[in-house]
Parts: structure tokens; C-alpha cells; sequence
């Protein structure tokens, strides 16, 4: 989760791209489509159990509102009608978004013969939803001219709604947008834009596949662990300030890496309340309580790194919890065989927690059960997948897992 670009975000009307693909062209390409911010659940709700294996009909799963039905549909049927070289291979509409594996087979054109680009496609697709959403609720119809054959439910958040969890509502069959009603600015059923990753070989496949059909039981476990699986803002003092973070980047950093531009740049994206430093976190806070200590390898102890870990592990053994930001090889490597032992650790994420964080099931897994904790001292910032980590930020985030512990990392010596 590096951030490395000092510059303001820029909003993405097509959320997070790969600037060097052509969504033209042949492809597996894993889709994510947000609901409207102000609609609540509008797809469906939660169900089921987390004791429950999959394929059981009470494991976790989520009951699809009408509009969830209509979505479904619309994703299973409408894009390969008009795009015939196009396939959702796989796919999970949770409350409020979608996640799809659409394939390719060859270059997408319209039916017309010209070269479409999948932005289109997704465009097309959300154009469709929103008809039918506008028909079903009655929100795209000119002022006074709603009537119709069939009553059209009622809005969003109201009983008998045709979205969140279901009342009386019902999707009105054979309904179409009156004539105009798609001109009008109506609200929309989804956000703009979307997000994509491209699965470049059979293991991220398959590791896009498993994020997909595990959303489900991911949910209910962040759910059921909402203190835990929640991102918690501003909530860990690092008992470090502003003032004492910039001396020691000026000791630790030559003058080129650490001006006064980018001091001010570093700066700001921190989390400061009062002229100090805090964390947000993610996991249990139970670890905080316990002895922390700080894992940071300097190239110029590289002849004593064996005898690092082997303290390390050792104080792991004695149950005290290591803290990493896992910058540097060898930390990454200690911290590994420290995780592989099933200790609990600390780690330093390089970019602040999104609205919605949705970590590896894996890490949920962990902070779930105790096992790990993640903070991060960074507000969140857009970031290009290829944009490396500065010295100064490293340095930062060194200085941070020293505070955090409120120990030096030459302890073990």
C-alpha cells in the first residue's frame, strides 16, 4: 500500500486504472460497482451464519431486494446479449455493490463493428440498471405524469421498499422507462466510475475468484467483529510530535531527501491532532497492552541480521508482540517467520485506511482472532500501482514503529 506521490489526489471518474492497458482489447478483467453514497443497502441484505460451511443454505450469503434481482439479471443476461466476445465468468452482488470477472474472448466492438472500450460496456450496463431502477421506483417519470398500469413501490429506506431488506415492494413485470424519463437527472442507482484488476496468470485468478465467492462470509465476519474489523480513526497515540518526527529526519536523511517541500508535503498527509502523531487502527487493541518491540534492519548491522531474528523470536517466545513496517527485505523476512509461528504482530501500513477497507482475507482471519493489528499514521491517498516509497517516508514510518513502542530498534543488540 505504498503512497509515494506528494501531490493532492485527483478524483477518478474511472476509479482505479491501469494506465498502461487498452480496455479494448482481449482480457480477464475483475469489476467493482459501488451503489450510489446515498442509497442504504439498496442491492440486498446480510444472512446466514458463519458456522456454516458454503453450499449449506444457511451459510453466509445475501438476500437479494428486487433491485438486487434486477442487477443480477441485468449482469448475467444484458452484457453478453449486446456483447456477444463478452462473458461474466464470475460474480457476487453484495448490498451495496458488485464484484464481476468479465472475460474477453477477443477485442470488444460495438454491434456496429466499432472498437468499444470496456468503459463503454460498463456504461451501457449501468445505463440499463438505471432505467429499470427508475421505472421500479418511479424516480425517473416527469413531475405529475407517475401513473401507471401497475403501483411502481415505493423509494428507497421506506416500508414495502424495493431495496435493502425486503417488505411488500415487487418489481412491477414488463415495466419500461416512460419516454425521456433516461434524459432526465434522475438520481442514479450506482456511483460513477468503477474499479478494476486485471488477473494476469492462473493464481491471481484464482485469488480473484476466492475474494469473490468469500465476500459473503467476509462481510458477516467483519460484521460480527465490527470493533475489531472496522478501521478506528485517530484512536492510537504514537507519543511522538511533528517537531521530534522532523529532527529525526534530518538526522537520518541527507538534505536532498528531506527539503523543506517535501518536509511541508510529508507533513500534511500525517495524522496530527495537536502537533502529535496518531495512528488509525484495524485489528484488536488488545496487543497495544502488551511489550512492544520494534523489528527495523539497518544495512549496517547486515552481519548481525541472524542474531537479530534469533532475538526476536526469542522475545516472541516470551510473549511480547513485534511491530514492523516491513519496508526493508529482511524485516519483511522476520516478520514472516514470526507470523508462520502464529504470534501476534504489529504492522505499519504505508497508506492511510479508505472509507471502505477491505484487507486480505487473510489479515481479516488474523485480526480477527487476535493474531494481527494494522495501523497506520497516513490519511488515505489515491496512488498510481506504480509509484515507489520515498526515503523520507520510510524514515517516517521507522521513526513511527520506534514510538509506537516506545523503545529504540537496537534493543536486541
Amino acid at each position: 500500500m505504498n503512497d509515494k506521490d506528494f501531490r493532492k489526489p485527483t478524483e477518478h471518474s474511472m476509479k482505479r486504472r491501469s494506465h498502461s492497458h487498452d480496455y479494448s482489447h482481449s482480457g480477464l478483467y475483475h469489476i467493482t460497482i459501488s451503489a450510489a453514497k446515498d442509497l442504504h443497502q439498496p442491492l440486498g441484505h446480510m444472512a446466514g451464519r458463519l458456522d456454516k460451511p458454503d453450499g449449506d443454505s444457511e451459510a453466509p450469503h445475501v438476500e437479494l431486494s428486487p433491485l438486487g434481482r434486477m442487477v443480477e439479471q441485468e449482469l448475467t443476461e444484458s452484457i453478453q446479449r449486446y456483447y456477444p466476445m463478452l462473458k461474466v465468468l464470475d460474480y457476487i452482488v453484495m448490498p451495496e455493490h458488485i464484484h464481476f470477472l468479465l472475460v474477453a474472448y477477443r477485442d470488444v466492438v460495438s454491434r456496429n463493428g466499432k472498437p468499444t472500450h470496456l468503459g463503454q460496456v460498463i456504461a451501457g450496463f449501468k445505463y440499463g440498471c438505471n432505467k429499470r431502477y427508475w421505472a421500479m421506483t418511479g424516480r425517473g417519470l416527469p413531475a405529475g405524469d407517475n401513473q401507471a398500469a401497475e403501483p411502481p413501490g415505493t423509494l428507497c429506506g421506506e416500508p414495502g421498499t424495493l431495496c435493502g431488506k425486503p417488505g411488500t415492494g415487487r418489481v412491477p413485470s414488463g415495466w419500461a422507462a416512460k419516454p425521456g424519463a433516461a434524459k432526465l437527472e434522475a438520481p442514479p442507482l450506482f456511483d460513477g466510475g468503477y474499479c478494476d484488476v486485471m488477473p494476469v496468470d492462473e493464481a491471481q485468478l484464482e485469488t480473484q475468484r476466492a475474494y469473490i465467492r468469500n465476500n459473503p462470509r467476509n462481510r458477516l465476519l467483519r460484521m460480527s467483529n465490527r470493533q475489531w474489523l472496522l478501521p478506528q480513526r485517530m484512536c492510537v497515540e504514537t507519543h511522538l510530535s511533528l517537531r521530534a518526527l522532523k529532527g529525526y529526519l534530518q538526522r537520518e536523511c541527507l538534505p536532498s531527501q528531506i527539503t523543506e517541500e517535501i518536509w511541508q508535503r510529508l507533513s500534511e498527509r500525517l495524522l496530527v491532532k495537536d502537533g502529535m502523531v496518531y495512528c488509525d487502527r484495524y485489528g484488536s487493541d488488545e496487543l497495544l497492552q502488551r511489550r512492544l518491540l520494534p523489528v527495523v534492519c539497518h544495512r549496517k548491522d547486515a552481519a548481525l541480521h541472524d542474531t537479530q531474528l534469533l532475538r526476536c523470536m526469542d522475545a516472541a517466545d516470551e510473549g511480547d508482540v513485534l511491530v514492523s513496517a516491513r519496508i526493508a527485505k529482511r524485516e519483511q523476512i522476520m516478520m514472516a517467520a514470526v507470523q508462520k509461528r502464529a504470534y501476534p504482530v504489529v504492522l505499519i501500513a504505508d497508506n492511510g485506511f479508505p472509507e471502505i477497507f477491505h484487507p486480505s482475507e487473510e489479515k481479516q482471519t488474523l485480526c480477527a482472532s487476535g493474531r494481527l493489528l494494522l495501523l497506520t499514521p497516513w490519511k488515505y491517498h489515491y496512488r498510481k500501482a506504480d509509484e515507489g516509497i520515498t526515503v523520507a517516508e520510510c524514515k517516517t514510518m521507522n521513526c513511527i514503529t520506534q514510538a509506537v513502542c516506545r523503545l529504540r530498534d537496537d534493543w536486541w543488540k
